[in-house]
C-alpha cells in the first residue's frame, strides 16, 4: 500500500545502540535523506537517526506546502540556487518511482500592479543563471494556463513546479532508511554531550561523527559543539486556509511577485497533490519554538528568549515591524482571502472555512545584526556538522543537499 499521512505502517521501535559511526540528530527531510545517502556510501558503517517524536517528519518536513520549487527565486551564488533545481527534479522522480502521487501543474507568478513588472526581469535573470526554465508570457497566455489567474500585462510561468504529499514522503523516507539498515530511533531525545558521548532520553551512546539536522533546535545542538554562536533560531508560525469543493477547480499554483528582500514569498494560492486549493501561508512570529497552538510545546525559557529577540527587532528594524503587522492581519480569514483574491478570481470567504495544520519555520537570525538569514547555513569540523538554516526550499533541495553534507563528512 502506498504510504499516506493517515496510514503510517507499524514499525518496531529501534533500541538505542551503544555506538554509532554516524549519528544524525533529527528525523526531518534533511536528516533522513542525509542518513540514506550516508548509508549508501558507507554500507558497513552504523548510521543512527535520533528523532524525539514518535515518528519522523512530524514537524516542518511533514507540514510544509508540498510544493516542489523550480529554483528561480534565489541568487546564483546561493546554496539554494545550486541545490533547488536538481533537488526538485529528483524528489519528483523519487516519489514517482515509489508510487507516491506527484501533481506536475506548474506555477504562474502574476503582477498585481505595473510596479511589479521590473521584478520579472530579475527573476528571469536568476532563472537563466540557475538553469531553470521560466517563461515570460502575456496576460492572455496566462489565462489559457490558468483561467482564474489575475495579472497586469504579463506573467511568468515555471512549468517544472509540482506538488507532492509531504507527510507521505516522510513516511516513505523513514521506510527506505530502515530498509537500508539505518537505525531510526523514534521517541529518543538528544539531551547533550560529553566529548564523543551523546546523552539521550534513552541512554548514552558513543558517536564517531554527528550530523545535526535538529530543525527548531539546531542552534542549541550546535552550541554544545561550539558552533552557531553568531545565531539563534527565530520561529515563525505558518498556516494555510483550506478550500472546500465549492472553491472550484484550478490548474496550477499562482504566486505574487515576491519581495526579494524578505525570506517569505507572500500570500499565494497552491494546489495540493489532491487538487484542493490552499491560501497562505501566514508567517506569524511565534512565541516559542513549537508554538503550534494554545499552550502546545510551551517552554518558559524559550518564551523569554524568543519574545526578547522579537521585541528588539520590532523596535529597531522597520522591515521586521512592517512584516509583523502584515502577518498579524493574515490571521483573519477574510483578510487572507481578500489578499488571495488579488491573484485568483472567484475566491469567497465561505469557501475557506478550515485552517490546515500549522507549521513552524525555523528561521535563523544573526544575533549582532538582527538579519534574517536568507540562505542555507552549515557549520562544522572533522567531528560534527550542523545544519543551522534549512528553510524553504530545503524540502525541494533535500537530495542534493544530503549529498553536499555527505561530501563534507566522508568526501
Amino acid at each position: 500500500m502506498t504510504p499516506t499521512a493517515t496510514s503510517r505502517p507499524p514499525t518496531a521501535v529501534a533500541e538505542l545502540p551503544a555506538t554509532a559511526d554516524l549519528l544524525v540528530i533529527g528525523g526531518g527531510v534533511v536528516g533522513l535523506t542525509a542518513a540514506i545517502t550516508l548509508k549508501q556510501r558507507l554500507p558497513d558503517q552504523r548510521v543512527v537517526v535520533l528523532e524525539k517524536e514518535p515518528a519522523c517528519g512530524l514537524h516542518a518536513s511533514g507540514r510544509n506546502s508540498g510544493v516542489l520549487h523550480a529554483g528561480f527565486y534565489y541568487t546564483a551564488d546561493s546554496l539554494k540556487a545550486r541545490l533547488c533545481r536538481d533537488g526538485s527534479e529528483r524528489m519528483g522522480a523519487w516519489c514517482e518511482e515509489r508510487g507516491l502521487e506527484v501533481r506536475r501543474c506548474g506555477k504562474l507568478v502574476v503582477a498585481r500592479r505595473a510596479e511589479d513588472l521590473p521584478v520579472f526581469d530579475t527573476l528571469l535573470e536568476r532563472a537563466h543563471a540557475n538553469g531553470v526554465v521560466l517563461k515570460r508570457i502575456s496576460a492572455q497566455d496566462a489565462a489559457e494556463i490558468e483561467p482564474r489567474a489575475i495579472t497586469v500585462e504579463q506573467a511568468l510561468f515555471a512549468p517544472a513546479t509540482a506538488s507532492v504529499d509531504p507527510a507521505a514522503v516522510m513516511v516513505a523516507l523513514a521506510q527506505e532508511a530502515r530498509s537500508l539498515g539505518v537505525v531510526v530511533c523514534d521517541g529518543v531525545r538528544w539531551l547533550g554531550r560529553t566529548g564523543d558521548t551523546v546523552h539521550t532520553s534513552a541512554g548514552d551512546l558513543a558517536a564517531g561523527f554527528v550530523l545535526n539536522a535538529a530543525g527548531l533546535y539546531a542552534d542549541r545542538v550546535a552550541g554544545a559543539y561550539g558552533f552557531g554562536e553568531r545565531y539563534r533560531i527565530l520561529p515563525f508560525r505558518g498556516l494555510y486556509l483550506l478550500g472546500e469543493a465549492s472553491a472550484g477547480p484550478m490548474r496550477c499554483h499562482v504566486y505574487p511577485v515576491p519581495d526579494l528582500g524578505m525570506p517569505f514569498l507572500g500570500v499565494h494560492t497552491t494546489l495540493s497533490v489532491h487538487g484542493t486549493i490552499k491560501l497562505g501561508p501566514t508567517a506569524l512570529p511565534a512565541l516559542w519554538r513549537e508554538n503550534y497552538g494554545g499552550l502546545s510545546g510551551f517552554a518558559a525559557d524559550e518564551l523569554a528568549e524568543v519574545v526578547s529577540a522579537e521585541a528588539r527587532l520590532f523596535f529597531t528594524d522597520a522591515t521586521f515591524r512592517s512584516l509583523a503587522w502584515r502577518e498579524l492581519r493574515k490571521a483573519v480569514r477574510s483578510y487572507l482571502v481578500r489578499e488571495s483574491a488579488q491573484l485568483v478570481t472567484g475566491l469567497r470567504v465561505g469557501d475557506f472555512r478550515r485552517w490546515g495544520r500549522p507549521g513552524i519555520r525555523a528561521q535563523l537570525l544573526e544575533r549582532a545584526t538582527g538579519r534574517l538569514e536568507q540562505d542555507f547555513v552549515v557549520e562544522g569540523d572533522a567531528r560534527s556538522l550542523h545544519v543551522l538554516n534549512a528553510v524553504s526550499p530545503a524540502f525541494s533541495a533535500s537530495w542534493p543537499f544530503a549529498e553536499m553534507l555527505a561530501d563534507r563528512i566522508v568526501g
